[in-house]
């Protein structure tokens, strides 16, 4: 696959963009229509495998282009411009973008996720951030990612 049909090399480069605190990549043991269905809803999985979203609620239909509405742990609410098909989403609300992507590999499913802040005065505490929690808070992610996956054998 070439850079621009594979949706991880994609996300790679939108981090990159995003200078984003939390980029990783996975492979995960699992087929990708498995690990997609997961991945890909956002209203059911994303409270379970983010733990400070309470709940992201998504209007019906199947346009890949929508606004969703999210709710943290303490409350706070936020509106979503979210892209989802498969093997990319990518949801941005006016303070941070997020994005998962996927494709085949093999019986496998090459994953990755990136999150950043998007107001750019927020840098020093996105390095902060990643030198710290971002390659733990990534793994916590990818294993209940998989977790969630296997329990749609």
């Amino acid at each position: 696959m070439n850079g621009t049909s594979d949706p991880v090399a994609r996300l790679r480069v939108v981090a990159a963009g995003l200078r984003a605190p939390l980029y990783a990549e996975r492979r995960i043991g699992l087929p990708f229509e498995q690990v997609w269905a997961v991945v890909a809803d956002l209203e059911g999985e994303l409270p379970h495998l983010l733990s400070f979203v309470r709940e992201f609620r998504v209007p019906a239909g199947d346009s890949a282009r929508k606004s969703a509405r999210a709710v943290d742990a303490i409350g706070f609410r936020g509106t979503f411009d979210v892209r989802l098909a498969p093997g990319w989403c990518l949801m941005q609300s006016r303070l941070v973008t997020m994005g998962m992507a996927a494709v085949p590999d093999g019986d496998c499913t090459r994953f990755a996720v990136c999150g950043a802040m998007r107001p750019a005065v927020l840098g020093p505490l996105q390095r902060l951030y990643r030198r710290l929690l971002g390659e733990r808070r990534a793994r916590a992610f990818f294993r209940e990612v998989e977790r969630r996956a296997a329990l749609r054998q």
